[in-house]
């Protein structure tokens, strides 16, 4: 019987046992993770002491890497939920909760991240001061707050007093019970048991993507003037159905409701691109409403962004935790449109009320409206409602006591029984979802049950109707044709200099339908049409390459070898259902001929196809976009060996067209770069100077591309911030590994005096500790070390923030957090050392390392451009 017991539950995800020592691991935890485990029978239902419980983790192993291939690696919040209440680890009295708690494992940038992230889950927004800030006066805070406490059982928690964590880092540490566990290398971890050993690899490889645990049919769903696509009524542990959710159709035009895990399987299965997406209005921040935003991040333009102030900071701060990154950078990623509590906000013709409704998190329901024959038509999406009854169990009668007021419950009642014409509510039940029994007298004529991962009971079945993934509501129908009128939209943005006639005459030709899987242009071969996507998702296949590149509507397939009657040198294929404008070859050839754009859409074509090719601009960009950044790049061609960066006042990115060019932070070589990479991403996303060197190894050619015209297109952002990060990582492991230590360069100056002496002592301080560290000497050694670099951090965190505050720096708050985080783990190691156990933390040196690298070198240099104005540049 083998002591430790490994296998592939899906791309990204594995199980470890390790039955003689209690653990059992659950190794990746992208969304959906616990649907995955119930599918393969690892979480099941089992009875001890006449108690019905689940089995499951009782620890979760983090990846290094936060996002891969566009999705989140660790989003621990559901199995976290699991562990904590299905499986009863913290209920009192319960037979699992034998007083262990669930372990988070991971390196201690993650597992930080996912302690804040899992607090902001719990809690949404944590005090008055935060409530206030979104525009609510006291007295209204005060109750919030108090019917906050009565969710949260009369106290909000930190999540360091639910679960464990352990930081693992290239020195073996033990889990429990003699399992260990060391990182062999990024992403790839060793655990060894009783003489056994395994090794567990969560790396994604290019061509993988987390998936789904259910499967979706595909369907072509006609866009309506008013309507409702039902694409989710199943909840976090439905492993049959996506989570409750639906798309609005208005004017043609897509809105979500929710953003839950795998949300580009839903948007594909339905034919929808995830440029098509208009807007996403957000009922709350729980994972199987959020789990899927950085999806939509993926997009080329910025989505609309719709919620009250109060769940968009709710939803920016929980982001903002899971990514390390500061809350304001939400409105890089999505055009914020903040709507008033209880009125009708009106957006073009659709209006939508946001509801307040009584959750754990700040919530509401939606009404959404628009008017037509006698009067408005109506749906209303009740995501996340609390039951009647437990509404009557928090009514209390002091208001400084958790709970809320008999005039607020009623209130509540009141607005949620009140008559539509499309109505979906949460059945899910228990101590923070509603059921279906609360609406058997509302008089909406059709609601639909959702929320849920139970069959319907015959008592439920008479009071709504079930809704199938795809199946739609139609509240005003379509009598004009959208898909037209798109079409002219994306030909006339291609050519604003073409006659309009012209234009008219290439959209008098035919609409064709692609069902999924269909072949459109095969490779090698000449196609007499060239086709203009409408909707839908397409692969763009070509052979050599790692994936294929996703392109969606406003596409134009086979442009280029139509024109010349050339064989096409990609494949395009169908991943969805399509709907494209058909051009004949000829009358587009004509087209162009007679508006003189031949050598425009060859140069742009060239382009275009060199950035489909990189990484960074492969995909979701649509046409109009890559046409923009086609046309602003500048093409340079430099020998051997010369430096390369852009001026400080005009930031740029460089991608690698032909040749080789090298990264170098003081002397050491970081990276080499090959056609189709990039760099100079920190100037792009911060404004300030870069820490590594760029010169040519071989004669090279560069595409230039100006950071303005990158600004709008959120996937490149979100690119460059994990590229960012990673290169941050590559110096981190050339630091910790040179024999002597962190070695101080030029390119870490801030330009700032004093700022450049007292990061020049924090090295030396470092280096002092890291030299005891290595030569094995004992905790009497150390301490004086750690006391004094406590006490100069704290002075020269004091002087940071002064100045930072003295130049008016708008992430002061955020900084100021990091310093606190720092400060708090130097405090950590001081009092292991001087508890007088004699063990030294096998992580100091990766403490150290990340402190000097993370923080230092990356977090400040992001107020270098603000607080280095009027201060000429010094060598300390």
């Amino acid at each position: 019987m083998p002591h430790l017991r490994k296998f592939k539950v899906t791309p990204g995800i594995f199980w470890l046992e390790a039955p003689e020592a209690g653990v059992t691991l659950l190794c990746g935890c992208p969304a959906d993770s616990v649907k995955h485990l119930i599918k393969r029978g690892l979480i099941a239902s089992t009875e001890l002491n006449s108690v019905t419980f689940e089995t499951g983790p009782n620890a979760i192993l983090l990846s290094d890497v936060l996002v891969q291939n566009g999705s989140f690696s660790n989003l621990a919040e559901f199995p976290v939920l699991q562990m904590l209440y299905r499986q009863g680890m913290i209920l009192p009295g319960h037979p699992n909760n034998t007083g262990l708690r669930p372990l988070l494992i991971g390196s201690r940038e993650q597992v930080s991240a996912q302690m804040r992230y899992i607090y902001r889950g719990n809690y949404g927004l944590v005090s008055l001061e935060e409530i206030m800030a979104c525009g609510v006066d006291a007295s209204t805070a005060q109750w919030m707050m108090q019917m906050k406490l009565a969710f949260a059982f009369g106290k909000i928690r930190t999540t360091e007093e639910l679960l464990d964590s352990l930081i693992v880092e290239e020195t073996r540490v033990e889990i429990r019970n003699g399992l260990t566990v060391r990182r062999l290398r990024l992403n790839v971890f060793e655990f060894q048991y009783a003489g056994e050993s395994t090794t567990i690899d969560l790396n994604l490889s290019p061509e993988e993507n987390y998936v789904a645990p259910y499967s979706l049919d595909f369907h072509h769903v006609r866009r309506e003037y008013f309507g409702v696509i039902h694409s989710g009524e199943g909840d976090g542990w439905d492993i049959d159905r996506p989570c409750m959710a639906s798309l609005i159709m208005f004017q043609g035009r897509i809105f979500l409701i929710d953003a839950g895990p795998n949300i580009l399987a839903t948007l594909t299965a339905l034919g929808i691109g995830i440029n098509e997406v208009d807007g996403l209005f957000q009922t709350h921040s729980h994972d199987d409403h959020f789990a899927g935003i950085t999806t939509l991040i993926r997009s080329g333009h910025r989505i609309r962004y719709y919620a009250t102030p109060l769940v968009r900071a709710s939803v920016s701060k929980k982001l903002a935790a899971l990514l390390s990154q500061d809350e304001s950078a939400f409105q890089d990623y999505f055009e914020v449109h903040d709507l008033e509590m209880g009125a009708w906000n009106d957006f073009e013709g659709l209006e939508v009320k946001p509801i307040f409704s009584p959750h754990p998190v700040e919530t509401t329901v939606f009404h959404f409206r628009t008017l037509w024959e006698e009067g408005y038509r109506t749906y209303a999406h009740m995501a996340d409602i609390a039951s009647l009854n437990v509404l009557e169990r928090m009514v209390r009668e002091d208001p400084a006591t958790p709970g809320i007021s008999e005039e607020l419950a009623s209130r509540v009642k009141h607005q949620y029984l009140t008559q539509v014409d499309l109505k979906k509510i949460d059945i899910g039940g228990g101590l923070i979802h509603g059921r279906a029994e609360d609406f058997r007298s509302d008089k909406t004529p059709k609601i639909i049950l959702s929320h849920t991962s139970q069959p319907l009971s015959a008592r439920e079945k008479e009071i709504g109707s079930s809704a199938p993934f795809g199946t739609a509501d139609v509240l005003v129908p379509d009598h004009s044709d959208f898909l037209r009128r798109s079409a002219f939209e994306f030909l006339r943005s291609y050519f604003p200099a073409a006659i309009r006639h012209h234009l008219r005459i290439l959209m008098n030709n035919r609409l064709v339908h692609f069902n999924p899987g269909s072949i459109v242009i095969k490779e090698g071969e000449k196609s007499n049409e060239i086709f203009l996507m409408l909707n839908g998702s397409v692969e763009q296949i070509q052979s050599g390459a790692v994936a294929p590149n996703l392109l969606s509507a406003g596409a134009l397939l086979g442009e280029v070898s139509g024109l010349y009657d050339q064989p096409s040198p990609v494949t395009y294929r169908s991943a969805s259902h399509v709907v494209a404008l058909r051009l004949p070859r000829s009358l587009y050839l004509n087209f162009v001929k007679r508006n003189r754009l031949y050598a425009n859409i060859e140069k742009l074509h060239d382009q275009r196809l060199f950035l489909q090719g990189t990484w960074l601009f492969g995909e979701s960009i649509a046409y109009p976009v890559q046409n923009r950044l086609a046309q602003s790049m500048v093409s340079l061609s430099l020998e051997a060996n010369q430096p390369i960066g852009s001026e400080p006042r005009s930031p740029a990115i460089f991608l690698v067209r032909k040749g080789t060019v090298v990264s170098r932070a003081g002397g050491d070589i970081i990276e080499a770069m090959a056609p189709g990479d990039f760099f100079g991403e920190q100037g792009a996303l911060f404004g300030a100077p870069g820490l590594f060197e760029f010169r040519t190894e071989t004669t090279a050619d560069l595409f230039q591309v100006p950071v303005e015209a990158l600004r709008d297109i959120p996937v490149v952002r979100w690119k460059l911030f994990e590229a960012h990060r990673k290169r941050i990582g590559l110096i981190s492991r050339v630091q910790s590994q040179g024999e002597r230590g962190f070695r101080w360069q030029d390119s870490y100056l801030l330009g700032i005096p004093p700022i450049d002496h007292q990061h020049q002592h924090i090295f030396e301080i470092a280096n002092g500790i890291l030299a005891l560290y290595r030569a094995g000497s004992d905790k009497s050694a150390l301490l004086p070390e750690l006391k004094d670099l406590a006490e100069y951090a704290r002075y020269h965190f004091a002087e940071e923030e002064a100045l930072m505050a003295r130049h008016g720096y708008l992430d002061l708050e955020h900084h100021k957090e990091e310093h606190r985080k720092l400060m708090t783990e130097i405090g950590l190691y001081r009092m292991e050392l001087e508890s007088g156990s004699g063990l030294i933390d096998p992580n100091l040196e990766r403490f150290l390392t990340d402190w000097i690298v993370n923080h230092i070198l990356e977090t400040d240099k992001r107020y270098q451009p603000l607080l280095s104005q009027d201060i000429p540049p010094t060598k300390a």
